[in-house]
This record gives structure tokens, sequence and C-alpha cells, in this order.
């Protein structure tokens, strides 16, 4: 009898182990939403019992190993990134969100009071992150750079006149930097949900991650999950 249980708890964990698996993503570097997103996206798959890996990596680069098939999916990217990327599949429900926010000095003289007066100004974004590309898409000065430090520091340096990131990720750059004459504007250019996307390949983790989410919003579990993380991100930056 003893031997019969043992036997069956083995093959259990055989099957288990058969169906466990290890999926690798990336995020995009030096983001404080992305910082947030490789604490809450373990969680998801956990709760299937999968493990996961994240990679930090320039946008771009980013972009370009999940469309070859390199990588198994972005951990968090906006609506439009499915439409141009068609070898990934969006999980149809979002878990977090970012603002684009326009950061400037205050004695510059700056008025933006809707999308279309960025066209005026000298912009300066992060390389390869879709909503201030979209949102910066035709402007003739817009210029690109590695983190959300470097363009606060060309922003105080005045080599540039406006700066687009999210929200937070902007104020943490300010204050990491101890700039006291970069402000932002009262309410940000946009708001837009973010979404986890998997290659193609992997079709199956769609409805799988989709029902993990909706659970964890409707019971509660995901808000505590991203306050905790917020917490952590924001105090280690």
């Amino acid at each position: 009898m003893k031997g019969r249980l043992i036997l069956s708890i083995l093959l259990i964990l055989s099957t288990w182990d058969s169906l466990a698996k290890e999926y690798h993503f990336v995020s995009i570097e030096n983001l404080i939403e992305q910082e947030v997103g490789r604490k809450v996206l373990p969680h998801f798959y956990k709760k299937l019992g999968h493990s996961i890996t994240i990679t930090p990596l320039p946008g771009k680069r980013a972009s370009t190993t999940v469309s070859v098939g390199e990588k198994d999916g972005e951990i968090m990217r906006i609506f439009t990134y499915g439409m141009e990327h068609p070898n990934t599949l969006r999980i149809p429900t979002p878990y977090y969100s970012l603002q684009t926010m326009a950061f400037y000095k205050k004695s510059s003289g700056v008025v933006i009071n809707r999308k279309e007066d960025l066209q005026h100004y000298k912009l300066v974004k992060v390389r390869g992150v879709k909503h201030t590309n979209n949102i910066t898409q035709g402007m003739p000065f817009v210029h690109d750079v590695d983190s959300t430090v470097a363009m606060m520091d060309l922003l105080e340096l005045g080599r540039v006149q406006v700066a687009l990131t999210n929200t937070i990720d902007g104020l943490l750059a300010i204050k990491a930097r101890g700039y006291t004459d970069i402000i932002s504007l009262s309410e940000p250019l946009d708001e837009l949900s973010l979404y986890h996307y998997v290659h193609q390949e992997h079709s199956q983790l769609v409805d799988e991650v989709d029902s993990v989410i909706k659970q964890m919003k409707l019971n509660g579990e995901l808000e505590k999950i991203i306050k905790q993380a917020e917490k952590e991100v924001f105090s280690a930056n």
C-alpha cells in the first residue's frame, strides 16, 4: 500500500514537471514602469506552475528579439505595440498603466496645451519606447537617448526644450539628479494601459494568463502586488 502511494506521488510529480515550463521574456531597461512589471509578472506565471526569466534590454532590441523568436515575449507594452508587431499576441486584459508626460524648465517659456503643441519644440525621448514614439511621430525636432536620466541631463543643459516620458519615471530621474528647475505639465498628454505580450508560438498562454490576471484583479490580489512592487521600485530609485 505504501509503495503504491509513493508511486502515485512520483507519477503526479512527473506529470507536473512535464507541464511546468520556463519562459524567457524581455523588458525595456531603465524605465520605472518596466521595473514594476518585472516584479508583478512572475506572480501570473507562478499561479500557472511556470517559471520565467526577464532580461532588460534597450527598447528596439527588446522588440526585435521577440519578433524573431529569440525571446518568448515582452513583459509590458501599450496596445498599439501588437498592431506594429504581428508576430506577437496581446494578453487581452491590461495589468498596469502609464502616463505620457512633458517635462520642461521653469524659465523656458514652453507652453503646451495639447499634443500638437509639441511640434514647436526640440524634444527628447528614450529610444524604442512606443508611447513617446507615437506621440512624436512626424515631428521635426526629436532626439533619442538611452535613459530617462540622460534625457533630463540634456534638458537641464538646455540642448532640448521638452522631455517626454512616463510621469513617475520622469519625477524619479529629476529627483536622482537633484534638479530643481525642471517641472511637468499639470496633466499628462495621454494615459495608456499596459499589456503583456507573448510570441505567437505560445498562443496557449493567451487565455491562461488572461484568466489569471482577471481573477487577480477581481479578488484584489493584483492591486496589493502592484502597490508592493511600486514601493520597492520607488524606494530603490
